[in-house]
């Protein structure tokens, strides 16, 4: 496969004499970076670094798949050397054709995953000639928009031959795996397989039988208003394909269309930095499935530059900080790609792993800033919202203020001197932290702010009961201790916490989701534990979340004293009982240590088959040191 004349991607060849071999943020884009922000200069830059690794990524797998030759043909699809062939001829018609094909997010999560496939030859998702067939699908996608006559065998997925960008034909589904003949002559394009024909003509926005056309939106309420791909098809969308399409009825359209106007509105007015910089940033939306109300799903990937994946939001507000949130991953996976934020982990070495207030699951490193930065921006996003949100929205936009402010807050205050942080990635945490900082003097209603504080202590007690564990040694001297009737626990019960991760924590959040609902509507279905609107959620859950505390605390030493105890519960027992004097040793205890009244109690019961009174229990555990011991950092 030797196509390198007058191919002008760099691909092959070296770079280009117009271009830098080695590329650099200018002084005022990484600093703007830094700080969260950067307008569509400082996405200029990243694009044009993103583009020069796209390109090495797909040298790489060029010659990969030579060198492995027969293991990547002889199947029903072109090979690697046809599919490029017909790229290079494309690209000498319409160079900007196959430049937005190659940069497309689909693109570059396949050609990261085909590498990947190709040094581990793993077929547990999809055949490797299917994904090395790919760049047959990307090929014949370049030259049927370029309008170049072609032939050209791609891989068919239960029946969908997808034109990433163009459309998508549906022929009846012969297994899970097939070829396709895609064809265009004189503008006509065909696609054929197993005896049937999708005849697509010369229209391919319109839809016909067997072809269902790519949607393209323009969003143009407010601002610049960038063309977005709502991507259906893409079998390397959701950033681990190939997948099948997730085909859009009508009226999902239409409200996805609604949404994305609707936030693109908010972000012209309450963040037009940020939606000046989406327009040349972000390229496509695959859709997800839909997800219960406050709990939207969205994802994006360092592979994927200007990709998102979304569920359809339940407002506008809720998508425009979704965009953000993403918007965030994006700029920082690409300057990531650029400047490292942490040094490698020395050999032989644990990986740290932290509590992030944001998750259900401890996470490295790397995963926490991340979240650092993306929910900086969220932050920043209902900061600006909250001021000129409108009726039962306002009280909302206060609360996620104060919910994000403060957990994005103390996530920095954990990790801002790690000794693996880089130079940038120290003056990142700095320069964040200080914005931050000036965030809390800030005013936020006294209501908003105490359900903030409340949602907040109680994902972390929930997150400690189900993850962390004291001493196998600690818990016995804490049993003997009480057995005998100690006036305190054994010092040992003080120590740090050991991490068991528990692969079954699950809606963490569920204060937070509460809180939304009573805010937007006090008397709505969530008040009802037996319609399930809320997961996660248990009777005493809505009780905290209405500000019942008595009632929930006597529901949780119903529940307690029946055996009846769910993780979770001592956590939530000790909200109950923060408004009783009373209890306030047992209260501190469970809130910020719920995990050792849970390991004492199980041990306890698991020798005697007796339960002891768990309130009690706790409050002669809050005998011993129980300051508030983040645990943020743990080791696995």
């Amino acid at each position: 496969m030797r196509s390198d004349a007058g191919n002008p991607t760099g691909v092959r060849g070296g770079a280009p004499p117009d271009r830098p071999a080695v590329h650099r943020l200018s002084a005022d884009g990484l600093r703007a970076l830094l700080g969260g922000d950067g307008d569509a200069g400082v996405i200029g830059e990243l694009s044009r670094a993103e583009r020069s690794r796209r390109m090495l990524l797909l040298r790489a797998f060029l010659d990969r798949a030579e060198a492995l030759g027969p293991a990547t043909s002889g199947h029903p699809t072109a090979s690697v050397t046809e599919a490029w062939d017909l790229l290079v001829r494309t690209q000498r018609v319409s160079p900007e054709v196959v430049e937005a094909v190659l940069m497309a997010p689909g693109a570059g999560t396949w050609v990261s995953s085909a590498l990947r496939r190709l040094r581990d030859r793993d077929e547990s998702l999809a055949p490797l000639w299917a994904v090395t067939g790919h760049l047959a699908s990307l090929a014949a996608t370049a030259a049927t928009r370029a309008g170049v006559d072609f032939s050209l065998s791609v891989p068919a997925h239960r029946g969908f031959v997808p034109l990433p960008g163009v459309g998508c034909a549906v022929l009846p589904a012969g297994g899970d795996w097939a070829g396709a003949r895609i064809s265009l002559d004189g503008g006509d394009l065909r696609i054929a397989g197993e005896g049937n024909e999708v005849r697509v003509g010369t229209d391919f926005a319109r839809p016909s039988p067997g072809w269902l056309p790519a949607r393209r939106l323009v969003l143009t309420r407010s601002g610049s208003a960038p063309e977005l791909l709502l991507d259906e098809h893409g079998p390397y969308r959701t950033f681990a394909g190939p997948s099948v399409p997730r085909i859009l009825s009508d009226s999902e359209a239409l409200a996805w269309e609604s949404a994305l106007a609707d936030a693109w509105s908010i972000l012209g007015q309450d963040e037009p930095t940020t939606a000046g910089a989406m327009g040349p940033g972000l390229a496509s939306l695959a859709p997800a499935a839909p997800r219960e109300r406050f709990r939207p799903y969205s994802s994006s990937a360092g592979e994927a530059f200007g990709g998102v994946n979304a569920s359809l939001p339940d407002s506008g507000a809720q998508l425009a900080a979704t965009l953000v949130h993403e918007f965030q991953h994006i700029k920082l996976g690409a300057l990531t790609h650029l400047e490292p934020l942490l040094h490698p982990l020395k050999p032989a070495s644990e990986e740290e792993l932290f509590y992030a207030p944001w998750r259900d699951d401890p996470r490295p490193l790397e995963g926490l800033l991340q979240g650092i930065y993306a929910f900086f921006g969220v932050a920043r996003f209902w900061r600006a919202h909250m001021r000129r949100a409108e009726g039962g929205q306002t009280a909302l936009a206060r609360f996620e203020f104060a919910l994000w402010r403060e957990k994005v807050w103390s996530a920095l205050r954990a990790v801002q001197h790690q000794e693996r942080l880089t130079l940038v990635g120290g003056r990142l945490l700095e320069i964040l932290a200080a914005k931050c900082a000036q965030w809390l003097d800030e005013e936020v209603s006294d209501c908003e702010l105490r359900i903030a504080r409340q949602a907040i202590a109680d994902h972390r007690a929930r997150w400690r009961e189900h993850h962390l564990r004291p001493s196998s040694k600690a818990v016995s001297e804490a049993v003997r201790a009480w057995r005998r009737g100690d006036d305190s626990p054994p010092a040992a019960m003080s120590e740090a916490a050991d991490l068991v991760p528990d692969r079954h924590a699950a809606y963490l959040d569920t204060a937070a989701v509460l809180a939304r609902h009573r805010l937007t509507a006090p008397e709505g279905d969530w008040t009802a534990p037996a319609r399930g609107a809320v997961r996660g959620a248990w009777e005493a859950d809505i009780l905290l979340a209405r500000g019942e505390r008595a009632s929930a605390a006597r529901t949780l030493l119903h529940d307690a004293r029946a055996g009846n105890l769910r993780t979770g519960t001592w956590s939530s027992l000790g909200l109950a009982l923060a408004g009783d004097p009373a209890m306030a040793s047992a209260s501190r205890l469970l809130i910020h240590h719920p995990e050792r009244a849970r390991s004492v109690y199980e041990a306890w019961r698991e020798e005697d088959g007796e339960r002891p009174d768990p309130v009690s229990l706790a409050g002669w555990l809050g005998g011993a040191d129980s300051r508030d011991d983040d645990g943020w950092v743990l080791r696995g």
